[in-house]
């Protein structure tokens, strides 16, 4: 039996303390189940505006949308995920990635390393985060036992691995990053191209007790009545796409309300994703396809 739909959003703005609850409060009256907060320069610090999105909210979990691992000591992020799970009640889930931007990491004066060296560290965070969770002599523990919800994203094989062997929910962007130009911008992966991940994702995962949830991270919603005359002017953004295939990709979300609910029903069925992700700039106008999905 397919999982239920469930409903994140990912705020990039920073705010002063009343109009970020503002914010989170709109999300919440909106229908999201989840409210989250990335972890990029220039954006929110996500401990502390998880926090106050818990202070603000009662009904949504509150989730890092992603980590990026080489930001992080492990033993300070564990203390740092424990403090925020009891102060949000229980609330967190636990989002990780092995970051994909060199800029943010020379800007922090932190070395950026191979992709091999950055997965290599995501998985001693992981491992190194359910040791210490494990262990009678840590302080703080997270409310949530034996670790809050552990979400993954990546598309790379050595990631899906790790998201298969240690995470509750697999997240895939519909992009991939290009290895000589890491601060360039992530490049589309077709249609065909994001399913074989998921094929791939799903192969390494077979001796799972319980399936994964799957997430989506959706990059653009419009709502409109003609379908490839809105599309057109963003081809440019993927001149490596035809139009068809651009229509196709299940991370732009184009059309009427019911085409777009028709579109997360199909992809369901075809992928298996089921936890949809929108930026905040798509926050009220994909609300309806919420509502018109709300309960399947």
């Amino acid at each position: 039996m397919a999982r239920s739909f469930r409903f994140g959003v990912n705020l990039l703005t920073p705010a002063a303390s009343g109009r970020w609850r503002e914010k989170c409060r709109m999300a919440e009256a909106l229908g999201y189940d989840v409210i989250m907060v990335p972890d990029h320069l220039g954006m929110p610090a996500p401990f502390p505006a998880l926090i106050a999105a818990a202070e603000a909210t009662e009904r949504p979990r509150l989730g890092t949308f992603t980590l990026n691992a080489g930001f992080w000591n492990p033993v300070l992020l564990a203390r740092e995920v424990a403090t925020t799970d009891q102060l949000t009640g229980g609330r967190l889930e636990l989002g990780l990635g092995t970051g994909y931007v060199k800029a943010e990491h020379d800007a922090a004066g932190l070395p950026f390393g191979t992709p091999g060296e950055r997965v290599a560290h995501l998985q001693h965070t992981i491992q190194e985060l359910d040791r210490l969770y494990g262990s009678g002599d840590f302080a703080p523990q997270p409310l949530q036992r034996p670790r809050p919800p552990l979400l993954i994203g990546g598309n790379g094989d050595r990631v899906l691995k790790l998201t298969a062997r240690h995470a509750e929910i697999a997240a895939f962007t519909g992009a991939r990053t290009d290895p000589a130009n890491p601060n360039g911008k992530p490049i589309t992966l077709t249609a065909a191209q994001l399913e074989e991940r998921v094929t791939t994702y799903q192969s390494f995962a077979t001796d799972r007790a319980e399936p994964a949830e799957l997430n989506l991270l959706v990059s653009l919603v419009v709502v409109t009545d003609n379908r490839r005359a809105t599309l057109r002017p963003s081809l440019g953004n993927v001149p490596h796409l035809t139009e068809d295939e651009a229509l196709d990709l299940p991370t732009l979300l184009i059309g009427t309300v019911r085409q777009m609910a028709e579109q997360m029903r199909a992809q369901r069925e075809r992928y298996g994703f089921t936890y949809i992700t929108v930026l905040e700039p798509a926050m009220e106008t994909f609300a309806p396809v919420i509502e018109e999905l709300r309960g399947e």
